[in-house]
């Protein structure tokens, strides 16, 4: 007999049911988090059996119990999961058990489980780009108190004679504790961000496609690690025009009859591609390539707009190139 899987995962607890082939429920029980408890739901089932569960806060380590112990993992898309959003009834009870009816009727939107060894990378680029982002934090927080009391240094104030200048300024004691404590802190972050950018440039030389990306205008070895390991397998997508659309870089649509409406961006998919894509974009727009197209777009729409597009341009190239090197053909 086919059993199905609905979990309906939170952080601390779960939804876990189990139906059988005709739709019956044959157990739908709130368990702690853990793999005591979650087999003790569903441990007695056939290797094989699938089990179904949506993209939430912290599913990783359900992932990986799941294919530990022989199940067949099934990530769903939550805002294309309709059934469970339009319900009228809602609480976990029922959400886990129509996960599980959906995959009983095979009418699951699922979304790509990506293997360990790539969510591994993911975890560490983003390790490495919120330590960035936290040290520039701190740097525009020097820069405010510094501009609170008329003070400024085109040169920058990070360097050798930069912090020597900082000593220098007569500060009130708050203030010279704020930038005394940024500083401090700033230089405690530059160990692990040098550490990280080691690891990614050893892992970029093991990566043939990094050099492929890294063709492209603004596209570094960094990048092009965010985009393989945000991408993951590029035969997932059928065309340039998938793939920029899982990204979230396509107008929404809004049509009746014969009336059509193109928004925004979606914004929906991988925010760290867009982030990555509009960072080389303010690079690609001066080049080239790009050049003649950015300006074009600029005058027409407004320059945000334009960079967006030359993230989607840059993007499209980037599935180009990624798909012509996975065939073996020859770049064009």
């Amino acid at each position: 007999m086919s059993v199905y899987v609905g979990i309906d995962v939170h952080r601390k607890r779960s939804q876990v049911a189990v139906i059988d082939q005709d739709g019956e429920v044959l157990a739908n029980r709130n368990v702690p988090n853990g793999v005591k408890p979650i087999l003790g739901v569903i441990g007695g089932l056939p290797a094989g059996t699938p089990a179904a569960f949506e993209a939430a806060f912290g599913w990783g380590w359900l992932v990986e119990l799941l294919e530990d112990y022989g199940f067949s993992p099934h990530l769903v898309h939550p805002l294309q999961c309709k059934a469970i959003a339009s319900a009228r009834l809602k609480n976990d009870k029922v959400d886990a058990a129509i996960l599980a009816q959906l995959l009983r009727a095979d009418l699951l939107p699922e979304a790509w489980i990506a293997p360990p060894a790539v969510r591994q990378l993911r975890a560490m680029l983003r390790h490495r780009a919120q330590l960035v982002r936290l040290r520039t934090l701190l740097r525009n927080r020097i820069h405010a108190v510094l501009a609170d009391h008329g003070h400024g240094r085109p040169e920058g104030c990070w360097s050798g004679p930069g912090r020597e200048w900082l000593a220098s300024l007569e500060l009130p004691a708050v203030s010279r504790e704020v930038i005394e404590d940024g500083l401090a802190l700033i230089d405690a972050l530059q160990e692990p961000i040098d550490r990280l950018d080691w690891e990614v440039h050893q892992r970029a030389r093991s990566e043939p496609a990094v050099k492929v990306l890294t063709q492209l205008p603004g596209v570094g070895v960094f990048t092009a690690l965010v985009l393989l390991a945000e991408i993951g397998d590029i035969a997932r997508f059928g065309s340039a025009r998938n793939l920029a659309s899982w990204a979230g870089l396509t107008p929404t649509v809004r049509g009746s009859d014969r009336t059509v409406r193109h928004g925004h961006i979606s914004k929906q998919g991988s925010v760290w591609v867009r982030w990555v894509l509009c960072e080389a974009a303010q690079t690609a727009k001066r080049h080239p390539d790009f050049a003649a197209s950015y300006q074009a777009i600029a005058r027409r729409r407004g320059k945000k707009i334009a960079t967006t597009a030359i993230a989607r341009k840059l993007l499209t190239r980037a599935y180009h190139l990624l798909t012509d090197a996975s065939s073996g053909g020859a770049p064009h």
